[in-house]
């Protein structure tokens, strides 16, 4: 009883591994790859079809047999085949179409196409016409047949009507992947003296459109489509095999009409002869890319991109046209802006050459797609242009805060306390250089204009008030230092210095009635450059330092005055005041400020160097 358990266990394993993996042993039979849904209106992969056509390494070709249902396409393809209608594509005799979707046999035959050794699959489809569905629908089988396939066989009954030219509209169309070679398969016995090629080449003549009909122009303009496809397009004429269709999967060979046998055999060669295997983006499919392939379309279909055969191209190029914007966005992000306009040009044509690049090696387009080339362009124009504006309002944002800057710059030189024509230059040539070197992009040109208006406005006020600011300065500063050197210092020469500087100044302007005359006296040249020698340097500027400077050489004073002659003695360098000469005047000012001193009216010399000493402990200037 165990080993009956166990039995049953590892069987019901061994059943679900089997049945996780799917495999199918004999492909030798038709499968689906393409179904339809229940609604008849969408398209859905088969898996059965997809495993068939997946475990292929070699490269793959496709022969696809389209046209109208009931039109014998399954019948031709086990003949092509050497299959019998009980081995082969399923075929119908009743008034409803038999194949469904899209099927593929699944044992493909192996041939040697230029030295390759290539897969060739045959693929029966869903006739078109039949009842029950909808153009949309019949497009969609149509255009994914000529999409997949590498030669197409377009079945016709008796003659070629206008529908079936209109149907053919994406066939003419240059594609990226190799545009299958259409062979036009008319099925009649007797062709009234013509040949099925010069059948072929009236049906493809421009029809009169006098009144300017559309759908005329349009079908004749896919006449046009198929008049340049030249050699890629051929004509065969195929007899009826035999008067009672009916029963023509039950007849041998031997049964069948002569000619019709002769001429199957010839198409047979035919077919042969001219298949190659499909192209896509330049490069031969193995079965998994075929069947990538074949998803990537199906999903297009299937979102109603695709309305009809025409527009396929447009619609393959979508996710295309996405990439190389989005190759064209990366390389542009890279730029950091603001740039100048040149080097932004020459940014944009390198990474547009970079898209286009991309676009032909991967667009489906075996030459180009025009609609899909002019929709680039204009999206990477619109990109481009919204690089363009953003460059120019990063471009005026940094050159106005540039502009901005020097002007704050400027106004606060027109204040310095202590003019400087040295340190106004120096801040001038400073902006000037940076608006110079940091400014970039396409606003340059415009604040550069607003920049040199700025300062050299700027520049021509400071040269107005500079010498009339240092006149002022240099006279109250003679004035300053007669009182420094005969009261706090005490030197003879600066005090004379700072007298003379100040009658100069005083006298030459009351001779000549106008200060301005004094800017032109070589005289005044020399005390503008001693002045700028002092106020400003690249090592010094006493603009910024003056009050630190002044707050550190009076405290320097104030020490020596009350602390420095007890140590070093009262030797200078610089003849100074009489120090005897003014002790009378220092003890006079005790005398009235301290009281407390009790210092007679006319002190003697012991009170003196009494009082000498009393000043010198308490710290005081004698």
């Amino acid at each position: 009883m165990k080993t009956a358990s166990w039995v049953l266990l590892l069987s019901l394993i061994f059943s679900f591994c089997a049945s996780g993996t799917s495999s199918i042993d004999n492909f030798h039979q038709a499968f689906p790859i393409v179904e339809p849904d229940p609604g008849h209106t969408k398209l859905r992969l088969s898996k059965e079809g997809l495993e068939a056509i997946e475990r292929i390494t070699t490269p793959i070709a496709a022969v696809a047999v389209i046209g109208p249902y009931r039109s014998g396409k399954s019948f031709l393809l086990n003949q092509l085949l050497s299959l019998s209608c009980y081995e082969g594509f399923g075929v119908g005799h009743m008034r409803d179409t038999k194949t469904k979707g899209i099927w593929v046999w699944g044992t493909p035959i192996e041939v040697d196409i230029d030295g390759v050794r290539t897969s060739v699959f045959y693929l029966d489809t869903e006739g078109f016409e039949s009842v029950g569905k909808s153009n949309v629908y019949d497009d969609r089988i149509f255009a994914l047949a000529t999409v997949m396939s590498s030669v197409l066989v377009y079945n016709l009954p008796e003659t070629i009507r206008e529908a079936d030219i209109a149907r053919l509209s994406f066939a003419g169309q240059d594609v990226a992947f190799e545009p299958a070679k259409l062979l036009w398969l008319i099925q009649r016995d007797f062709l009234q003296g013509k040949s099925v090629q010069e059948m072929v080449h009236e049906a493809l003549l421009h029809v009169p459109n006098t009144d300017g009909n559309k759908n005329i122009d349009m079908v004749n303009q896919i006449r046009d489509s198929l008049a340049i496809m030249g050699d890629n397009s051929t004509a065969f004429s195929l007899p009826q095999p035999h008067l009672q269709r009916t029963k023509l999967c039950d007849m041998k060979d031997g049964e069948l009409d002569p000619a019709y046998v002769t001429k199957r055999d010839q198409l047979k060669e035919l077919v042969s002869s001219i298949i190659r295997p499909k192209i896509v983006q330049g490069r031969t499919l193995n079965g998994k890319e075929f069947v990538l392939f074949l998803e990537q379309i199906l999903e297009a279909l299937n979102k109603g991109e695709i309305p009809s055969t025409g527009s396929l191209v447009e619609v393959f190029n979508k996710g295309i046209l996405e990439r190389c914007l989005k190759l064209y966005s990366e390389r542009m992000k890279k730029v950091h802006l603001p740039i100048l306009e040149q080097s932004l040009v020459e940014y944009h044509e390198s990474s547009l050459a970079e898209a286009m690049k991309l676009f032909e090696e991967q667009h489906f387009g075996r030459h180009h797609a025009k609609k899909s080339v002019v929709q680039l362009e204009e999206e990477l124009d619109k990109l481009y242009r919204n690089i363009v504006m953003a460059n120019e309002y990063q471009s005026a944002k940094l050159c106005e805060g540039l502009y901005t800057s020097c002007e704050d710059k400027m106004d606060h030189l027109q204040v310095l306390r202590l003019p400087s024509m040295a340190k106004f230059n120096a801040g001038f040539l400073q902006c000037n250089q940076s608006f110079e070197h940091q400014c970039v992009g396409p606003a340059k040109t415009n604040y550069k204009q607003r920049m040199n208006k700025m300062l050299g406005k700027s520049r021509s006020l400071f040269i107005k008030e500079y010498n009339h600011r240092l006149f002022n300065w240099l006279v109250a500063f003679s004035l300053v230092m007669v009182v420094v050197g005969r009261f706090i210092i005490k030197f003879i020469l600066i005090e004379i210095g700072a007298w003379i500087l100040f009658i100069f100044l005083e006298t030459y302007t009351r001779m000549f009635w106008s200060a301005e005359s004094l800017y032109y006296n070589p005289v005044w040249h020399v005390i503008v450059a001693t002045w700028e020698t002092l106020v400003y340097s690249p090592v010094l500027d006493l603009d910024r330092w003056a009050i630190p400077v002044g707050v550190i050489v009076a405290v320097f004073i104030m020490y020596w005055r009350c602390y420095g002659k007890r140590k070093h003695g009262s030797g200078w360098l610089l003849p100074m005041y009489n120090n005897q000469k003014g002790l009378g005047e220092l003890l006079q000012y005790l005398y009235t400020k301290l009281p407390s001193l009790k210092i007679s009216s006319r002190p003697n010399q012991g009170e003196v160097k009494d009082h000498i000493r009393i000043s010198d402990d308490m710290g005081l200037l004698v």
